[in-house]
């Protein structure tokens, strides 16, 4: 949506609320701005409409927010100025931050893990292979076949589409469904997985036809044949944002009644009881997070981004750490400095695409705690990127990452993908930390043009320090990186090939587009110039903000 329109839409819908605080009447009035400022097809709009009205006037008429600045909270900074609720800063815990200690590489022969990275499979049950993949609609590739050569492909198609269910499956399928916890060499296969993180988004993109029954069906379905496939792995899930039916729509714990988020944690808890603890449980139930071991002195931490996006509009009401979930986090951080133990944080919603303030005190968690964490992994952009995270006293010395992976969906112009990583195993003074990953796709050129009955070939698209020439995978590596690809165009453009999973778009990446880019990935936090000014870049700071929002696809 664009700034003018989202002013006209929330500047009717805060007069209609004025004149009657009617859902009915609300919704009337945003049908008709829908299909007059031609967001949608008149039917689209009708059903979105339908299906949004009731949680958003039920936000919006409990908000102190108004239009602006709603718009500037939706959009950014430049639609409106939206922080009537001001910044809020959480408080660190008192026990001083341990001295820091550079990561080095793990002794020789010592053990080393595999985890499986899955994220974004957005399975769409109407997926009909030969349908027509273009379409004025948000999801295509469904309904009756169509002619000439914009068809759907069988195992996935380059347009605004999602996956079969088969896709993903034989994605499962060619896994090995050994659960070894370790080895001392990690090879170029798929199997010897020591656990698996999922980082959410199950259901397909048809978000103006979504029902709970709809929600309900992708999650029970696609866990289902999580646990067939993987046999006895064990998988740690976390909350995206399009679980929810409207989507985006994650209340927090005080909204109660039907408006309450209980329907989607509930079946989650249920879904995923074999896989967590039950004390895992009891704070997913009530918030959509949990932490848990993943083995000795290794503890994952399972974030709900939600209750950082600009896109919740439950958040309208109060955006102060909800749910306490920071507050939280730090006590679970606290706990594991104490016991020794490091920590993985998984979640769907990178940290410099959430709210500014929930994502600044997200930065200062990260810097205090940075001997405990030891690595962080996220998905939701679909594409295959990274955001670092430096000392807040210089901004020079990388203290984290955030692995960004690629999505197993096609949406929008991709190929189906996943990732592995290899992190240090479980020996005593293990730093559990990221010393490799490599990235898998399956090429849906060559997969769709196969006879059908062959099985699709996924093959692994590259190794991250072999492609980079990285010596080692810690934070630091990465910073360099970003600083070689500045000065290196054939590095910065196998990182463009890497970033779109081998289907880079037409259009090349150079100028403005590399420097929104490079910015991007020195940016562990939301609207921060500081932290692209090594960079030198010579756009100004809001016109690579506006590029940043062009290439976000989910």
């Amino acid at each position: 949506m664009s700034c003018p329109a989202c002013r006209v839409l929330f500047g009717a819908l805060d007069l209609a609320l004025q004149l009657e605080p009617n859902v009915a009447r609300v919704g009337r009035v945003a049908s008709r701005l829908c299909q007059e400022l031609r967001l949608a097809r008149p039917p689209v709009c009708r059903q979105a409409v339908q299906l949004f009205q009731g949680d958003v006037v039920a936000a919006w008429a409990r908000s102190v927010l108004r239009p602006p600045e709603a718009c500037g909270l939706l959009l950014g900074p430049h639609c409106g100025h939206w922080d009537i609720l001001g910044a809020w800063n959480l408080s660190l815990p008192a026990a001083p931050k341990p001295p820091v200690r550079p990561p080095t590489p793990p002794p020789p022969g010592a053990p080393t893990a595999r985890i499986l990275f899955l994220t974004d499979l957005h399975w769409d049950r109407q997926y009909v292979p030969g349908s027509a993949a273009a379409c004025p609609d948000p999801l295509c590739c469904r309904g009756a076949p169509g002619e000439g050569p914009a068809v759907a492909g069988f195992w996935g198609s380059y347009s605004k589409c999602d996956l079969p269910l088969h896709t993903i499956d034989a994605l499962l399928a060619q896994l090995s469904n050994s659960t070894s916890h370790t080895s001392n060499s990690t090879g170029n296969g798929t199997g010897g997985f020591a656990a698996a993180y999922w980082t959410g988004d199950i259901p397909a993109h048809d978000v103006w036809q979504q029902s709970r029954g709809d929600q309900l069906r992708a999650l029970r379905t696609v866990t289902a044949l999580l646990r067939a496939r993987l046999g006895g792995l064990r998988v740690f899930p976390a909350v995206g944002n399009h679980e929810a039916t409207p989507v985006n729509a994650f209340p927090p714990p005080y909204v109660r009644g039907n408006r309450s988020a209980a329907w989607l944690y509930d079946a989650m808890a249920e879904a995923w009881q074999d896989w967590l603890p039950p004390a895992a449980l009891h704070t997913l139930r009530a918030g959509g997070f949990y932490t848990a071991q993943v083995w000795p002195g290794l503890r994952l931490v399972s974030l709900n981004m939600n209750f950082c996006s600009q896109a919740n509009f439950w958040l309208l009401i109060n955006a102060t750490d909800p749910a306490g979930q920071l507050q939280w986090l730090m006590g679970v951080l606290a706990d594991a400095e104490r016991d020794g133990e490091k920590v993985h944080i998984i979640g769907h919603i990178p940290p410099a695409h959430c709210l500014r303030s929930w994502s600044w005190n997200y930065y200062r968690i990260v810097n205090r705690f940075e001997g405990t964490i030891a690595a962080q992994f996220f998905g939701h952009t679909h594409l295959d990127e990274f955001e670092l995270f430096y000392d807040e006293e210089t901004l020079s010395r990388p203290v984290s990452i955030a692995f960004v992976a690629p999505s197993v969906t096609t949406y929008i112009n991709l190929n189906p993908g996943y990732r592995v990583y290899e992190v240090a195993g479980s020996y005593p003074g293990s730093s559990h930390a990221v010393l490799d990953h490599q990235t898998f796709i399956l090429n849906l050129t060559e997969a769709n043009a196969a006879p059908p009955g062959t099985p699709p070939r996924w093959q692994r698209l590259y190794s991250a320090r072999e492609a980079y020439g990285l010596p080692a995978a810690f934070p630091a590596d990465w910073d360099r990186l970003v600083r070689r690809m500045q000065d290196d165009e054939q590095l910065f453009q196998l990182f463009w090939f890497h970033l779109h999973k081998g289907h880079p778009p037409r259009e090349p990446c150079s100028g403005p587009c590399k420097a929104a880019l490079l910015c991007a990935l020195r940016s562990g936090r939301a609207a921060d110039p500081e932290l692209c000014r090594p960079l030198r870049p010579t756009l100004p700071f809001p016109r690579i903000q506006e590029l940043w929002q062009q290439r976000r696809l989910c």
